[in-house]
């Protein structure tokens, strides 16, 4: 997140029971709404981990950041999270407790952080920085995302279609360097209707941030029983969703 002169990694831990940090500053939850104990890996190190390769990606793509321009934080919000030896806790770790005594201006600051809001500081400086960061994020490669049934999402990596050879023929013009998203627009009850699926095509070229892309909306009719093949993050099993299933579909840089 953006703000002022810096830019902060903010690691957010809905954590509740009681937490104490071992020697290896891995941190142990008893207690819990599980009623068991147990282990997570040390959130301040994993912020830190974030902000150093987030820190070197945008150094890969040649912005010049000051000295000190990156921080990290854990916030926990969690009115039912409570520690043993707090004064153990790295000063980059906020709790709920911490939250409610800090004072007006520095829960302002914080909000800000979440918020990701940017302003002050050099002002030819701060816009520079901040429009080159602007482009960089909204290219940089994040999850694809399917949006099913039930108000569920599922991020991972859409890899192909699976069906009838004539659905797959259809829709092999949807590749992730001309589409951002897909809406499926209609589908039988027991999902035996074709779907149709309304298509946004938009041109990808990062190469220059001056390069103009123009978008539109096109519909591709196929069977409701094809399917989309996608690797969730952090599995290695490939699911397997059928558009009847499926509300949207969207597919990063």
């Amino acid at each position: 997140m953006l703000y002022y002169r810096e830019a902060v990694v903010v690691s957010v831990k809905n954590l509740s029971g009681i937490v104490s940090i071992n020697r290896d500053g891995s941190w142990v939850c008893e207690g819990d709404h599980r009623h068991r104990s147990r282990q997570y890996p040390d959130p301040v190190a994993e912020a830190k981990k974030q902000a150093s390769i987030l820190e070197a990606y945008l150094e890969q793509r040649g912005v010049a950041l000051p000295e000190g321009y990156f921080s990290y934080k854990v916030i926990l919000p969690n009115p039912k999270f409570s520690s043993i030896y707090s004064s153990n806790f790295p000063p980059e770790v906020i709790t709920f407790d911490q939250w409610t005594l800090l004072k007006p201006e520095q829960k302002s600051m914080l909000s800000g952080w979440i918020k990701g809001a940017f302003r002050g500081g050099k002002k030819e400086m701060q816009e520079s920085i901040h429009q080159q960061l602007n482009f960089i994020f909204s290219t940089a490669p994040i999850w694809d995302r399917l949006e099913v049934k039930g108000n569920k999402y599922v991020l991972g990596e859409f890899l192909e279609f699976k069906g009838k050879q004539e659905d797959t023929q259809a829709l092999r013009p949807i590749k992730r360097s001309k589409v951002s998203r897909l809406v499926i627009q209609k589908t039988s009850m027991f999902g035996l209707a074709p779907s149709r699926l309304q298509v946004l095509y938009c041109p990808r070229d990062y190469r220059s941030e001056g390069t103009s892309t123009s978008s539109e909306w096109k519909e591709v009719t196929v069977r409701s029983s094809t399917e989309v093949l996608f690797q969730p993050q952090d599995s290695n099993k490939i699911r397997k969703f059928k558009l009847s299933s499926i509300l949207s579909m969207q597919l990063s840089a």
